[in-house]
């Protein structure tokens, strides 16, 4: 069988997305696997340094680099186009397109995506950003045409302290933000642990989650031509018939 090569893009400071990437295609490896190339990124912020870090530049290099191991798909595992703007995530895959020849995507397309093909006008939004970033995050959903009507933040700068806050913290922030009762709801950061509380959090509450982490591994299969239904237990992303590809 042909080995379907998945590249993600990771953030220097991010230690959740790579082993959460990991354990949601263990039961697909080794004939699906995950390949990372890290690039810098260690605050989360609006000040110049921070937005810097994020200039397709690096990202390019990185993609280059994961393409060595010649990538059937190549992912930025990360949401700054949730405060940046979602084009910049649309101009960053063309990008990767035309240096590598290999089909691209972003946590927050992935994301975009879902809420589109799941008809969500309602959201809410979990994230352990700033104040301003969160704001930003607001405004883009909302011109969006999903209204986020309910938000719980940490007020975080991070990005490497973004991991440190537990499954119980994310929970009862997810809790909390589902009391509005949105269509559905967002854990939105590739450096939180959400992907492990999605599918008890969705029993409990009877919302969809979508998960950051989550969804780049669902989009990426899809572009790979794996059905994304393989991957079991970790919540209705994976199993919801409007999502399959």
């Amino acid at each position: 069988m042909k080995r379907t090569l998945i590249g993600m893009l990771t953030p220097s400071s991010n230690t959740v997305l790579e082993p959460y990437t990991s354990a949601l295609l263990h039961g697909l490896s080794p004939h699906v696997t995950a390949h990372f190339q890290r690039f810098t990124v260690k605050e989360i912020s609006m000040r110049d340094e921070a937005l810097a870090q994020f200039d397709p530049a690096p990202l390019l290099e990185a993609a280059q680099l994961l393409n060595d191991a010649q990538m059937d798909v190549i992912a930025w595992n990360g949401t700054s186009a949730s405060w940046l703007g979602f084009e910049a995530d649309q101009r960053l895959c063309d990008a990767i397109v035309d240096a590598t020849g290999v089909p691209a995507t972003t946590s927050v397309l992935a994301l975009n995506e879902a809420l589109e093909r799941t008809e969500v006008r309602r959201l809410g939004l979990v994230t352990p950003y700033l104040d301003d970033i969160q704001a930003n995050i607001i405004a883009n959903y909302d011109a969006a045409g999903h209204e986020v009507v309910s938000e719980r933040h940490l007020n975080d700068r991070g990005n490497f302290s973004f991991s440190e806050y537990d499954e119980n913290t994310l929970a009862d922030m997810v809790r909390e933000v589902a009391q509005a009762r949105p269509d559905a709801i967002t854990i939105l950061c590739t450096n939180l642990r959400g992907a492990g509380i999605v599918a008890e959090l969705e029993k409990e509450l009877d919302i969809p989650i979508y998960d950051s982490v989550s969804v780049t591994v669902w989009k990426t299969l899809q572009m790979g031509h794996i059905d994304p239904a393989r991957v079991t237990g970790w919540g209705s992303l994976f199993a919801d018939p409007r999502l399959r590809y």
